[in-house]
């Protein structure tokens, strides 16, 4: 069987309209895993050390309601900004989500979740380019880094509640659903960022329903893996050597 690579410059980038749809897809993705868990699931301990499942899904929340109108995100900007002091902004933010939450009971959690998950995704594809335009700070890789509001709509708000499906289900024991319309893109697209961020030559043969094969340039070291384990490893929740050591956020 021929496998047909994709030349990592030829990757698209997330558009607006795309960025919502992935958004929507997730979310209600993350719910539908949620419905699933037992009681003693949600006191399961997850890859977050901080976090057991109950309160990873106060922050996956968070995520949702503030970013789903000019209130909740003038507000959580507020409180994050104070929370972090001088650390990162993100690191305020959750801090905050899980924290506004943690006494909110399951069953209302879930039709929070039920509510907030297309409200947001709509909303956050909505936002003026002016406010898409503001910058924040936050280190990856050891150096600070100045983003884009738009690229934390747009991507990275999708890329956390992805990545945190991945907790709940590895913590659980429950199947993590994956498909390559969706799953694949969001993969495919921390492909490309990684790319970008080292700039060396690759193959990438990744494996599974979000998987792929991917090249940039020739001779370049060559890697097999499963498509989840590589974004955890982007992530920092597991150990890459050599290219697989360069961060991407999540």
């Amino acid at each position: 069987m021929t496998i047909t690579a994709t030349l990592v410059g030829d990757i698209p980038a997330i558009g607006r309209a795309e960025a919502r749809a992935l958004a929507d897809t997730e979310n209600r993705r993350v719910l539908e895993l949620l419905t699933l868990l037992s009681d003693d699931d949600w006191n399961q301990p997850t890859d977050c050390p901080d976090w057991d499942v109950r309160a990873l899904s106060g922050h996956v929340l968070g995520g949702m309601e503030g970013f789903s109108s000019v209130r909740q995100f003038v507000h959580i900007m507020r409180a994050a900004s104070k929370a972090a002091g001088d650390g990162p902004f993100v690191d305020g933010m959750t801090a905050v989500q899980v924290q506004e939450r943690a006494d909110v009971v399951r069953p209302e959690l879930l039709e929070r979740l039920r509510v907030a998950g297309p409200k947001a995704a709509r909303w956050r594809s909505k936002v003026p380019t002016p406010f898409r335009r503001v910058p924040m700070k936050e280190e990856v890789n050891g150096v600070t880094e100045t983003w884009r509001m738009g690229y934390l709509l747009d991507i990275i708000l999708t890329r956390d509640t992805w990545m945190h499906r991945v907790d709940i289900a590895r913590a659980t024991g429950r199947e993590f659903i994956a498909s390559a319309d969706h799953d694949g893109r969001i993969v495919a697209d921390a492909v490309a960022e990684w790319a970008r961020r080292h700039g060396e030559p690759f193959t990438l043969e990744l494996t599974g329903a979000a998987g792929g094969t991917f090249v940039a340039g020739r001779d370049g070291d060559e890697f097999t893996l499963d498509a989840v384990e590589l974004c955890r490893t982007f992530s920092g929740r597991s150990t890459g050597e050599g290219l697989l050591a360069t961060e991407v956020p999540f």
